[in-house]
């Protein structure tokens, strides 16, 4: 198989070929010749045959596969009534050498070829007027081309040519020189880059001659473009078109001389005119920025004034953040914490083993009573949940009902109540479910870890209220400086929010795991299974156990549990904190003490006062004065609740637990929903960390009212 071998024409490509040729030889044909897109790889014989017979003056051979201009057998002499030759887009390494006897061409185009150089026979081209050889590979011009007196258009772009001959200036009709300016290096690129008549000017003056414009020159080119005539039969007439065609010149450069002067003259009264509309602009916007910088300067006055107040504010949130962030990093640090998981995980694979003394001393109804009192506990506190949410939206039309249906609703709530505890107790020693479930809920409520996380997301919601509240009175102030400040604490808070609600569920899971495990352990037989896990927590001495044997007060590890805050119980037993020497403190000596949680703090300190035996003497006399009208309301109700019981239920391990530590943020200062500007904000939208919406008007949202960033979780704050 060859290496090399010529590709065929197509089909298509020989029939248009053999169409064009016998259309050429046509009587009434006209005087062009029309081979291209025939995929020739070179000029068939029978186009110079037509050529030379038929006398043709236009040649295209565009777009084919060319690499010789002239056959084998044929001479470029036959072609020399040719006044155009088309050639681009073709193979063509080379031109013909005698390529100088097309005496009759006027147009030359050899653009998109292969071509090195030209041949120096092209100089005797005397009637050239346009030579493109764009796109090819050349390297320099011969100095013949010099000859082309009536050359009017030269391409030489896309070339590797960086030199031009100074024969060039001998060419006086050239009107276009089309060149890649920023690659010469003679003439310099930035006089190619000013022209044709920069480039002629240069030229000429290197060869020592006189630039005159190619309007001088072109007569007898545009004389030859309308033929030749015989100049022995009229040499008078042409002296007199001579003369007129001088005097058409001498008008038209008299009338552009005019032109040029009344364009200058327009040109400089429209700078005039742009210099003075500029003049008044800049005194104008001078005066308005006068006046701008005198408001700027009272606002920035009000802003500082402004801004002290808001530091006051933004120090304590600031110190708070502070420590919550210390911490934070302090308990991932702790070596203690993880070694505190594994011995809980060790203590709850030792409570999953039961021994047959510990079910032989089961004791049933003191634990079926103790779960009873779980379960109602829990299912309370989900009651006041839903009772406080429902109160929230039907406030305004039960005020209209009478206090005597509220009062009868109430007994006969009561009386349920009463009945479902006694089915319940009963229930309770039968169902192994519902053992599990109270087994579930005193697991979550002892597990030190979820309470600490609970707390710790107590707190940065509480934050997170204080900081929308801040932002939102900051944004009506138009501080933009500080609410940077404010961003990044709520984003810090943010974080650590969804941070410390995925350790929560994930600890959740974790004991719902454990419970798993030990369900599956447990053998099928085994009677009183959940009870004697009950009962083996109930025998487990508790912290606050400890701490009163410790010597704390009983009344105030009540207080720190019912604050859920029993972390704070070494550090009172340290420091040998009591009621009486919590009446003398303050908020910064129990701050220096280590407890940071400002809620915590209040609480105590109220308790502390409550607790006080002046105090509490004069409300008995009070309360001895006053006859008792009405059963007393639960304790952690507000005045002005209404509470509805319904049947004990079991929590499920997925249901949060409110926090008992009072929030610093609650009160007559509370922030209102942005959108009905009626109820208390109660979502915190995440990632964002807003507190600004109601939970009814969080429904609908899907972005936030205040930052308008995509709402991804809410998150539901409990006012208890």
């Amino acid at each position: 198989m060859p290496l090399f071998f010529k590709k065929k024409p197509s089909e298509d490509s020989k029939k248009k070929l053999e169409f064009q040729l016998c259309l050429s030889k046509e009587a009434g044909a006209d005087d062009v010749l029309d081979i291209s897109a025939c995929e020739l790889s070179e000029v068939p014989t029978s186009a110079y045959s037509i050529c030379k017979v038929i006398q043709k003056k236009v040649l295209i051979l565009h777009n084919n596969e060319l690499r010789s201009l002239v056959p084998k057998g044929c001479d470029i002499g036959t072609l020399a009534t040719l006044k155009v030759l088309d050639l681009h887009e073709n193979k063509l390494t080379s031109l013909p050498e005698d390529i100088g006897k097309l005496t009759s061409l006027q147009i030359l185009n050899v653009e998109k070829n292969r071509l090195k150089s030209l041949p120096p026979s092209i100089g005797d081209l005397q009637l050239l007027q346009t030579l493109n050889v764009k796109g090819n590979c050349l390297c320099e011009l011969p100095f013949s081309i010099g000859s082309l007196s009536s050359l009017r258009t030269l391409n030489v772009s896309d070339n590797n040519i960086v030199q031009l001959p100074k024969q060039l200036a001998y060419i006086r009709t050239l009107e276009t020189f089309t060149l890649d300016a920023a690659m010469m290096t003679y003439p310099p690129s930035s006089v190619c880059v000013e022209g044709t008549e920069s480039i002629q000017r240069f030229l000429c003056s290197e060869v020592v001659i006189e630039y005159c414009p190619p309007s001088q020159y072109l007569l007898p080119v545009l004389e030859h473009d309308c033929g030749k005539q015989d100049t022995n039969s009229f040499d008078s007439l042409e002296e007199a078109w001579k003369e007129e065609k001088q005097q058409q010149k001498l008008d038209f450069e008299r009338h552009l001389e005019e032109k040029q002067k009344e364009h200058t003259q327009l040109f400089l009264m429209n700078i005039a005119h742009k210099e003075s509309m500029l003049s008044s602009v800049r005194q104008e916007q001078e005066r308005l920025e006068h006046g701008v910088s005198q408001q700027q300067k009272v606002q920035d006055a009000e802003r500082m004034l402004m801004l002290e107040k808001v530091r006051q504010a933004e120090d304590d949130i600031s110190s708070r953040i502070n420590n919550m962030l210390m911490d934070n990093n302090r308990q991932k640090k702790s070596a203690a914490f993880f070694q505190a998981l594994e011995e809980d995980r060790i203590r709850m694979e030792h409570l999953a083993a039961i021994t047959q003394e510990e079910a032989n001393s089961l004791r049933k109804k003191e634990v079926a009573v103790a779960m009873q009192r779980m379960l109602s506990d829990s299912s309370t506190m989900s009651l006041l949940h839903e009772v406080n949410d429902v109160r929230r939206q039907t406030l305004v039309s039960e005020t209209c009902k009478s206090m005597e249906y509220f009062d009868r609703k109430f007994d006969r709530v009561m009386s349920l109540q009463l009945l479902d505890k006694s089915k319940a107790i009963t229930q309770i020693i039968q169902e192994e479910e519902m053992q599990k479930a109270a087994f579930q809920a005193l697991q979550l409520q002892k597990d030190a870890v979820h309470n600490y996380i609970r707390d710790q997301i107590k707190l940065i919601e509480d934050d997170l209220k204080q900081l929308t509240k801040l932002e939102i009175k900051r944004r009506n102030l138009d501080t933009e400086n500080l609410q940077e400040f404010l961003v990044e604490q709520r984003s810090a808070l943010s974080g650590m929010l969804q941070q410390l609600m995925k350790q929560r569920d994930q600890r959740e899971q974790e004991l719902r795991q454990v419970l798993v495990e030990m369900q599956l352990k447990s053998d099928s037989n085994q009677q009183n299974y959940w009870m004697i896990q009950y009962q083996r927590l109930l025998n487990t001495k508790p912290l606050t156990l400890r701490m009163q044997e410790a010597g704390v007060e009983t009344g105030l590890v009540n207080m720190l549990c019912k604050l859920s805050a029993q972390h704070y119980l070494p550090i009172l037993v340290h420091h040998k904190v009591t009621t009486e020497s919590l009446r003398h403190m303050k908020s910064s000596d129990l701050k220096k003490l280590g407890i940071h949680e400002i809620g915590v703090q209040k609480a105590l300190l109220n308790w502390a006062q409550e607790n006080n035996p002046e105090t509490a003497s004069q409300k008995n006399d009070e309360a001895a004065s006053v006859p008792m009208a009405s059963p007393p309301l639960t304790p952690s109700l507000l005045p002005n609740a209404i509470v509805f019981h319904a049947p004990s239920s079991p929590v499920t391990p997925g249901t949060p637990v409110t926090p008992s530590a009072p929030s610093p943020v609650e009160g007559p200062g509370i922030s209102e929903c942005v959108v009905c500007m009626e109820a208390a904000a109660q979502i915190i939208f995440l990632p964002c960390g807003h507190v600004c919406c109601c939970q009814v008007c969080s429904g609908a949202l899907q972005g936030c009212p205040l930052c308008r960033s995509t709402i991804l979780q809410c998150v539901r704050l409990y006012h208890g």
